[in-house]
């Protein structure tokens, strides 16, 4: 038996070889692609993500999909930025996909910049600017002994755009709903009012009250960006609740994409939500919230200050939590594998 020629084992030149580095941001992972895709083309993060979508998409499912990946895999690209003001900008990918924004993903991919290298965490500036499909997002990492503790962005301006609507869905008759904007559109609705809990055992189910109240919106009403058509649509539907923790604010599961659920509390989705609680009158500007999620990890959240988008009235929410790096990965394509750009099963 030989490891050590094992271990030094590369794959055939005619193979496609992918280097990542993955992480997870409060129990949602990110897989940080760091080479093996070609250059991305354009000259906005828009452009960079529809060449993507165009030409590169059989590689989103390569690595989002089994046998890499799995139905709620998600990962991001890093690539130069395209403003004066970003140190690098960044795409992201998931199962169906390809997000407008992610929370998480700005967390995760700042963790991974800082501790790898790929910026100088000991001369790492207060803030890291970030050029994402819906705008400049600003990060603030806490860093300690050379470690990223944490990290708290500055959104994209979130606005609502339906409030205390009703929608008629097939499998529960009419649900109230509203429709904010966090750097993606998300339908929120009350978990109570459905009688559901949110909870682990509960996971199937709310994919499948998710998927239907999001479907049952985007046919009954206009999901409109104000200057961007390429984010005018709606990404998923956040349930909240109860906290499990009397000292946190409330409790989110976003069912998002093709049904995909996220583990954190959802960085554009509590964005969302607070743009929402601060129009309805629950929320003052720096007043600081904890939100939790499926698996009871959490996040942070504050109106930094309020602003206007387009014809809405806005805010520009704060959002924190904690990323961890969980590996190093070197993925292969093998061109004679049937599989090679993935499947997945629910």
């Amino acid at each position: 038996m030989n490891l050590k020629k094992a271990r030094s084992w590369q794959p055939p030149e005619n193979w496609i070889t992918i280097k990542t580095i993955d992480a997870h941001t409060e129990g949602e992972p990110l897989r940080v692609i760091l080479s093996g895709l070609p250059e991305l083309e354009g000259k906005t993060i828009l452009e960079r993500r529809q060449f993507m979508q165009k030409h590169l998409d059989h590689l989103r499912k390569a690595l989002m999909w089994e046998p890499r990946g799995h139905a709620d895999m998600y990962g991001c690209v890093i690539t130069p930025p395209v403003t004066e003001e970003a140190d690098f900008g960044v795409l992201f990918l998931h199962n169906e996909g390809y997000s407008t924004m992610c929370g998480h993903g700005i967390i995760g991919v700042v963790k991974v910049a800082l501790e790898t290298g790929i910026l100088p965490i000991e001369d790492a500036p207060e803030q890291i600017a970030i050029d994402t499909p819906a705008g400049l997002v600003v990060a603030y990492p806490r860093i300690s002994q050379g470690r990223v503790e944490s990290v708290a962005f500055h959104n994209v301006p979130s606005f609502v755009l339906l409030k205390d609507k009703i929608v008629e869905v097939p499998q529960l008759g009419r649900v109230t709903f509203d429709v904010a904007f966090g750097g993606a559109f998300y339908a929120f609705v009350d978990a109570d009012s459905l009688n559901i809990e949110l909870t682990s055992p509960n996971y199937r189910k709310l994919i499948e009250l998710g998927m239907a109240i999001k479907h049952a919106v985007m046919e009954q009403f206009p999901i409109e960006h104000p200057f961007e058509e390429d984010l005018s649509f709606l990404y998923g539907t956040i349930f909240t609740g109860s906290p499990r923790n009397a000292n946190h604010h409330s409790r989110h599961v976003c069912i998002f994409a093709e049904g995909e659920v996220d583990r954190s509390p959802t960085g554009t989705g509590v964005s969302a939500r607070l743009a929402l609680l601060y129009e309805k009158g629950e929320l003052k500007v720096d007043q600081t919230i904890i939100i939790e999620s499926l698996i009871d990890s959490t996040f942070s959240g504050r109106v930094v200050t309020t602003t206007t988008f387009g014809q809405y009235p806005a805010v520009i929410p704060e959002v924190g939590g904690r990323a961890f790096i969980t590996g190093v990965q070197q993925f292969c394509i093998d061109p004679e594998d049937p599989l090679k750009y993935g499947f997945f099963l629910r």
